[in-house]
């Protein structure tokens, strides 16, 4: 085959559900519980009976000694004798008399035989000192935990060996059988708890699948489904979080397509106009070609105008979130009153002036105020003053506010326009000088939000409007809530 240089697709197994992942942890985690808990339980029960077997041999080198003593015995035959016969073998025990290497004697009544050419050759090798010796043989089939005592007698030449042996598998058969038992009910458990857990993680996980099924369902043009809140854990806690997160999406999408309907209803005016001219136009008259010409110029420049507006309208809503600075409110607002005084021929006065330093962002709030010294001068009155100012109160809380006000001695704010004066789009009366856009004072309305404040409309003594940008006077920054972006 020839080698080729592309991207294989690759076929992804799919992915365990969180619901099976979490059976499985909490399956292996009590399956290892259970099997730590019976494995310690089996070899503490083992390691016990063993250590009672041994003391049972103990004992049954004592009992052998003291019997043989008190049997006044003249051979070895006689003294064993006594022995098996005094020395009774307990349940799964038995026990053997050797002489000289050969099995001698033996009780009636036992529950399994010694007589193993094994063990009695072992007995005369492991005696052949003379010392008790207590070890583990198997013989005849069984594990045997045994003990051998010589035995003597003075003037009988012959060796004897006392026997005495427990069937360590027939003693540790309870044990065994504990743990089988165990086996079953660990086995059980675990089936319970499979069962239990599955059921429980269902329920828990039910909101989440909630969740993702609500999120599948939301495009980019419907996010208007909200997902119920249930219970008062960290599953619901994540739900409301959610839904808050769809509440600000769904306040950008429908800003967005707010400002795509008035841009579009904008442009499409002038639009109009410029086609409509051009399509009646006598190209053979100067005249109407020029005329054509000054009305098409004029109607991009106001397209212009509107772009940039809507340009600078969408800076102050991106940078909402942007550090601020601590600046001279005093030296700010003299700064826009000498820049205002290139916008016309009034009268400039500055009525008070608060000596403090605030955090804010001081290139924005000259342009709010200049945009409401430029609305004071196309909507105030032709002539006279207009004033400026700035003061540090405080609110009902207690708390300190700044506020910056633009005043003029025009007709004021209808009632009519007053409650959507802020909106994008929105014109007032038609003033002195070009029509704007519209989005002055909603760019001002956004930078004073983007400051974690607003901006209040009066009327001016004596006839005119007011317009305050109202802040708060810290020296933190606030945040402003992402669903109240307007673009």
């Amino acid at each position: 085959m020839s080698d080729r240089i592309g991207v294989r697709a690759r076929r992804r197994s799919p992915a365990l559900s969180v619901r099976v992942r979490i059976l499985a942890a909490i399956l292996l985690v009590t399956a290892a519980g259970l099997a730590i808990a019976g494995t310690t339980a089996y070899v503490v029960q083992r390691e016990r009976t063993l250590i009672e077997i041994d003391a049972v041999l103990t004992d049954t080198v004592d009992d052998a000694r003291i019997v043989a003593a008190d049997s006044a015995a003249v051979d070895v035959r006689g003294a064993l004798r006594a022995v098996i016969a005094g020395v009774r073998p307990a349940t799964n025990e038995s026990t053997l008399a050797v002489i000289d290497g050969v099995a001698a004697l033996e009780p009636r009544a036992v529950d399994f035989r010694l007589a193993d050419d094994v063990l009695v050759a072992r007995s005369v090798a492991e005696t052949a000192t003379g010392e008790v010796v207590l070890g583990t043989v198997t013989a005849s089939g069984r594990l045997l935990r045994y003990v051998f005592v010589p035995v003597s007698v003075d003037g009988d030449p012959a060796r004897g060996t006392f026997i005495a042996a427990f069937d360590v598998n027939a003693e540790l058969r309870p044990v065994s059988d504990a743990s089988r038992t165990y086996l079953f009910v660990g086995l059980a458990t675990l089936m319970v708890v499979g069962l239990v857990g599955w059921v429980v993680a269902g329920r828990l996980l039910r909101p989440i699948r909630g969740l993702r099924e609500a999120t599948a369902r939301i495009t980019a043009s419907d996010v208007s489904e909200r997902i119920p809140v249930v219970g008062h854990d960290d599953v619901s806690a994540l739900t409301s979080t959610v839904n808050e997160m769809l509440d600000r999406l769904q306040g950008a999408l429908t800003g967005q397509r707010q400002l795509l309907d008035d841009v579009g209803h904008e442009l499409k005016t002038p639009i109009t106009i410029v086609r409509g001219h051009l399509e009646l136009m006598n190209s053979s008259s100067a005249a109407d070609v020029a005329a054509t010409r000054d009305l098409a110029i004029d109607e991009l420049d106001r397209m212009g105008g509107l772009v940039r507006d809507i340009s600078a309208l969408a800076q102050v809503e991106r940078s909402a979130l942007a550090q601020r600075y601590p600046a001279d409110i005093a030296a700010l607002v003299e700064r826009v009153r000498q820049n205002a005084g290139a916008l016309s021929a009034h009268s400039w006065v500055t009525t008070e002036t608060a000596d403090v330093v605030v955090a804010v962002d001081a290139d924005k709030l000259t342009q709010a105020l200049l945009q409401l010294a430029a609305n004071a001068v196309t909507h105030g009155a032709p002539t006279g003053a207009i004033e400026l100012g700035s003061a540090l109160t405080l609110d009902a809380a207690g708390q300190p506010r700044l506020q910056l006000w633009v005043s003029d001695h025009g007709p004021g704010v209808s009632d009519e326009l007053l409650p959507r004066i802020f909106d994008r789009f929105q014109r007032g009366t038609r003033g002195r000088g070009p029509a704007g856009s519209g989005l002055g004072l909603a760019i001002v309305a956004a930078i004073a939000e983007a400051h974690g404040g607003t901006v209040l409309i009066s009327p001016t003594p004596g006839g005119g409007a007011t317009f305050t940008i109202d802040l708060p006077a810290d020296s933190a920054p606030a945040t402003p809530d992402l669903k109240d972006i307007r673009l």
